[in-house]
Order: structure tokens, then C-alpha cells, then sequence
């Protein structure tokens, strides 16, 4: 095949690895538009992605995200249904996009807003017992098989190759046998963290545990939502918490501002690096889930996390109300496809779910109907 077939033939095979139905002949049929079409422009490619791929109407704008991030690699698609409104995406290495605007001064749910506010963030150290939790996080993760194999001593199936070569070595003779065995490894750990304005009391806490979750576990990864994504991972490495903050806080741009938890968790998956990172995961979302406006973008966006993940958990600082119940039309919609609806009001409260990953529970669902 030729090489310049190649990133058309990639974004056929993209669509497929997320679920959208395309059949090869449609990929040769995309590649044949595109010849004829010249292109002159890349709105010649889309049209001929659109015309020959059929998205159906429901994944329409799924599928201009993912073809935003392929052709133009610039890792921005637009998830939300308007111009204006649309989600950015920002990668640890990304730059200052846009001036801040003025935001509204509200208080309580009503700091719950889709206005965007794009501020900065200082962070100050103070003593909040969060070593002993680094220290636990690694061994506390739920755990998988891997495909990988070590030598065992023990409870392990025979290691032909190796027993065999033994055999060899030995003249003849017929010593132990070689075992081996897979591979325990702790799952990934997945936090997405709501820096919107009515978690502004939260924030603080939240980015010192994700601190501390990234220095103890091998495999963890952060992201901050509000009206923007950012991936803060790469920051958050930094071993010394003062100088990992304050890089987390020139990455972020959408700090105490408005909230499109949908939207913004819909462009979370429609970046097939990001994505990955959910995959057999214990994923952890910080936030009220507070949505204004029409939900239907966070229930499917959770229903699609939740595929994905080993176990999906909210942990909203509402909950630590005694009189809380999931009572919002959002909290009901995505209740079912919840693992976990905890606390997350305090930092004893986060460290002490999070080290509590590994032992099964009874679903969201199941808890909450028992409380109401």
C-alpha cells in the first residue's frame, strides 16, 4: 500500500477500535473518494470520511472529535454540540491558550456553571498525614494477572523449554523440574479531578492526594475537567509536592471556573492515548457532578468509562452530608453504572476508599437504595 494511503486507512481502523461499524469496504471506498477529490483541502477528506464511513447521527460529533485528532494531531477535538462551547484538551507539555474572563460570584450548587473562567492557583504546604497512604497505595491497588511469567519454586506449570535445556546440561539426568508462573501487578490508578468553581474548596486536597497517589503507585494517572482537560500526570512526578503543585498550577487554565463534566469526559475518551490509560483501571472521579443543562453527555460518557474500567467510582465531597441522597437527574442517570458513590468530602475519608479499592463492595446502586 502506498505510504501516503496510510493515516486514511489508520483513522478506518481508529473508528473500529471504538466501536463505530465500518466495514473494510468502506475504508477502500474513503480512500477512493480521496483520490478522486484531489484533496484540495482537508474539508475534502472530511467530506469523504462522511460520505463513505456513515457515522450514525447519534456519533456524529464523536466522530468529528476523533477526526480532529487524527488529521490535525493537535490532541483539541471538539465534543460539545456548539462551536463556542467547545472542549480543549491539554497534554502536560500543552501552552496558555486564551485570556482569562470575568466569572459571576455565586455561592453554594449555584457555583455550578458551563461558563468558562480561566484563572491561576497557588498552593501552600501544610501537615495533612498523607505519607502512610504513598507508602500503602502501591500494595493497596487491586490487582491483575499478567502475561508475563517468573520462576517459582512452587505452584507454578512446567517450563518445558527451560526443564528441558536443564536435562540437557545434566547428561541426561533428570533434575527438578522448571516451574513458572504469571505475574501478579497492581491495576492502574485513574483520578479525574473537577477544579470547577464549586469545588473550589476541595481542589487543594485533591491535587496533594493525586500527589501523593502518583509518588506511590507505578501506574497512576491525573487529569483535571471543568470546562477544559488537562493531563497533569507528567507534573505531578516532580518528588518534592511544592514544585509539583505549583507546575500542575501554570498547566491548568480552567481553575474555579464553569463545569462541562460531560462534554469534557466524552473528549477524554475520544483520545485513543487517554483512553487507554481508563482500561482496566480503578477509576476515580472527584467531583459533585453538578451538571447543568441536559445530562445526557455524562451518561454516556460514564456508561463508557464504565465499560472500560475495572471499577468506576464518584467520590463527591456532597456525600459527606449525612442527609445526602443521589437525588439530581444526573446522579440518578449514572447511579447504575456506578461501582462506588463514597465520601469525598475530607482527605481521611479519599485515602481510606482509595486503600479500599481492592476489597469488593456492593455496587453504588444497591448501597444508595438501602440508605433512600
Amino acid at each position: 500500500m502506498p505510504r501516503a494511503a496510510a493515516p486514511f486507512l489508520g483513522f478506518a481502523r481508529l473508528l473500529r477500535r471504538h466501536a463505530f461499524a465500518v466495514a473494510p469496504e468502506q475504508a477502500t471506498s474513503f480512500m477512493q473518494a480521496v483520490t478522486l477529490l484531489g484533496p484540495r483541502s482537508m474539508n475534502d477528506i472530511r467530506e469523504a470520511a462522511l460520505a463513505t464511513l456513515a457515522p450514525s447521527p447519534d456519533r456524529r460529533i464523536e466522530f468529528e472529535a476523533h477526526f480532529r485528532a487524527h488529521f490535525y494531531a493537535d490532541a483539541r477535538p471538539s465534543i460539545a454540540g456548539e462551536e463556542d462551547e467547545e472542549t480543549r484538551i491539554k497534554d502536560d507539555r500543552g501552552t496558555r491558550e486564551e485570556e482569562s474572563q470575568d466569572a459571576r460570584q455565586e455561592k453554594g450548587g449555584e457555583l455550578s456553571s458551563a461558563r468558562e473562567q480561566l484563572s491561576s492557583r497557588d498552593f501552600q504546604r501544610d501537615a495533612d498525614g498523607l505519607g502512610a497512604f504513598r507508602r500503602r497505595v502501591a500494595s493497596a491497588l487491586p490487582a491483575r494477572r499478567s502475561f508475563r511469567t517468573i520462576r517459582t519454586r512452587s505452584r507454578g506449570t512446567l517450563d518445558l523449554r527451560r526443564s528441558l535445556s536443564e536435562i540437557v546440561s545434566a547428561d541426561g539426568d533428570i533434575p527438578s523440574p522448571q516451574l513458572r508462573r504469571r505475574q501478579t501487578v497492581p491495576r492502574k490508578l485513574l483520578l479525574l479531578i473537577d477544579v470547577s468553581g464549586s469545588m473550589k474548596l476541595h481542589t487543594a486536597d485533591y491535587l496533594k492526594l493525586a500527589h501523593a497517589a502518583v509518588q506511590g503507585a507505578d501506574r497512576a494517572e491525573v487529569f483535571t475537567f471543568g470546562t477544559r482537560l488537562t493531563r497533569i500526570t507528567s507534573a505531578l512526578r516532580v518528588r518534592d509536592r511544592d514544585q509539583a503543585l505549583a507546575r500542575a498550577a501554570v498547566l491548568v487554565d480552567d481553575w474555579d471556573g464553569g463545569t462541562r463534566m460531560g462534554p469534557t469526559l466524552l473528549a477524554f475518551l475520544s483520545v485513543p492515548r487517554f483512553s487507554a490509560f481508563a482500561r482496566g483501571a480503578a477509576v476515580v472521579i472527584l467531583s459533585d457532578a453538578l451538571e447543568r443543562g441536559d445530562h445526557a453527555d455524562l451518561e454516556t460518557a460514564m456508561r463508557r468509562l464504565s465499560a472500560r474500567a475495572f471499577r468506576l467510582s464518584l467520590a463527591t465531597p456532597l456525600a459527606g452530608d449525612p442527609r445526602f441522597r443521589p437525588a439530581t437527574a444526573a446522579l440518578r442517570a449514572i447511579l447504575p453504572v456506578l461501582d462506588d458513590l463514597v465520601d469525598g468530602s475530607s482527605l481521611k475519608s479519599l485515602t481510606d476508599f482509595i486503600l479500599s479499592l481492592a476489597r469488593p463492595a456492593p455496587s453504588a446502586e444497591a448501597i444508595w437504595k438501602r440508605v433512600s
